[in-house]
């Protein structure tokens, strides 16, 4: 698979649901034109480590958009599956209300064009993607199915794409940039 940091986003279509679970729409890549989008890959819905990334996310949604971002959840399920599994109690499996879309892969078009593709399984693995205002891939991270992401460590990557600066391992806002 061809490396996507530094290039123009693979455009994309698909039909999502509202993080309410109440509203079915389309999204695409150009929906975030000017703003900066964390799109991100995941197995399953009624799944065990999906939920826990998910929720994780939408607790600091607020954080992502201080920063001008979006965020938009992808997996192959329906977006019927999608809508189900949010109004499925916690409690029950469900993963409950969200405040950001998720978005249904089912031809797994997508996944296949970001390289997260399992083809064997039919499922993604976990791929994370920062693209910026003007769709280029700035950031990437994929990896195995059994390890969630860090919200802090995305928002951290986030942060250091949009300071302009060379950022040194670890650096956080408020920090210095190195020097050349």
């Amino acid at each position: 698979m061809e490396r996507l940091v530094g290039k123009k986003a693979p455009d994309f279509k698909m039909e999502a649901v509202s993080g309410n679970g109440e509203d079915f729409f389309n999204v695409s890549l150009s929906d975030y034109k000017g703003k900066w989008l964390v799109l991100f890959f995941y197995p399953l819905d009624f799944t065990f480590v999906c939920p826990t990334e998910i929720s994780g996310i939408s607790k600091r949604i607020h954080q992502f958009r201080e920063l001008n971002a979006e965020v938009l959840g992808v997996s192959i399920d329906s977006k019927f599956s999608h809508k189900a599994w949010i109004h499925t109690a916690l409690n029950d499996g469900g993963l409950g209300k969200i405040d950001y879309p998720l978005a249904s892969d089912i031809t797994k078009e997508v996944s296949t064009n970001f390289g997260v593709l399992i083809e064997e399984e039919g499922i993604a693995l976990r791929g994370l993607f920062i693209i910026d205002p003007d769709g280029k891939v700035r950031y990437s991270v994929v990896h195995d199915l059994n390890v969630g992401r860090s919200v802090d460590e995305t928002l951290r990557v986030l942060q250091g794409l949009q300071s302009g600066g060379l950022c040194p391992i670890d650096w956080h806002p408020g920090e210095a940039h190195l020097k050349v």
